[in-house]
C-alpha cells in the first residue's frame, strides 16, 4: 500500500507545482481514465458471465483470483506475508 500512497503524494506535489507555474498537466483527462477503467472491467464480463451460467458459484475468492491482478495490477504484499510464503514482494521465489 505504501507505493500507492507515495505515488499519490508525488502526484499531488507535482500538481501543486504545475498550478503555481500555471502549466497544464500532460496527464490524460479524467474521462480517458474512466474509459480505461471501463476497458479493464469489460474484459472481465465474459469470464464472469460464463461463471454465472455454469454450475459453480461466483465467490469473492474467485473474483479476486480471476479479476484482481488484471484490473488492479499486482498489489503489494506486506513483508511478513512474503516471509511466511517464502517469496519476495514481487511474488517471485527468492
Amino acid at each position: 500500500m505504501k507505493p500507492y500512497v507515495l505515488s499519490m503524494g508525488a502526484g499531488l506535489l507535482v500538481g501543486i507545482i504545475y498550478s503555481l507555474l500555471n502549466v497544464r498537466s500532460p496527464a490524460p483527462p479524467v474521462i480517458a481514465l474512466v474509459g480505461l477503467l471501463g476497458i479493464l472491467l469489460g474484459e472481465q464480463a465474459i469470464p464472469l458471465a460464463k461463471r454465472l451460467s455454469g454450475p459453480e458459484p461466483v465467490t469473492a475468492a474467485w473474483v479476486s483470483r480471476q479479476c484482481g491482478d488484471h484490473v488492479l495490477g499486482r498489489l503489494p504484499r506486506a513483508a511478513h506475508e512474503c516471509a511466511e510464503r517464502g517469496t519476495t514482494k514481487s511474488g517471485d521465489s527468492p
